[in-house]
Parts: structure tokens; C-alpha cells; sequence
């Protein structure tokens, strides 16, 4: 199941809606801002149907 979550550039501080598949319970992957384009790596922890922490890094 993927879920729309918020979070925040690390970079410009903007906030924008990415979607999370919450069938793997641990993730890492990268992503770009859709406002400045800088590249950083997202960290999900989730259970089915439910993201259970969210963590922006920047690179």
C-alpha cells in the first residue's frame, strides 16, 4: 500500500509530498526536491498501511 507523506528539503526548506510504499518494512532511497532539485537520501520505517518514522538526509 503507498501513503502520501510530507517532508522538507534539507536544503531549501521546502515542504512537498512524496509516496511511500509501506510494504518493506525499512527503506532508503534517494530523492530530488521538486523546488530546488538538490538530490537527498529518505529513510522510512513502515508497517503495512502505516509509515511509522520518516528521516530527511541530506547528502
Amino acid at each position: 500500500m503507498e501513503i502520501s507523506e510530507s517532508i522538507q528539503c534539507p536544503y531549501c526548506g521546502q515542504a512537498f509530498e512524496i509516496v511511500v510504499d509501506t510494504s518493506a518494512a525499512f527503506q532508503r532511497f534517494t530523492t530530488d526536491c521538486e523546488i530546488c532539485c538538490r538530490p537527498f537520501e529518505v529513510v522510512a520505517e513502515c508497517e503495512p498501511g502505516e509509515v511509522l518514522s520518516l528521516e530527511v538526509q541530506s547528502g
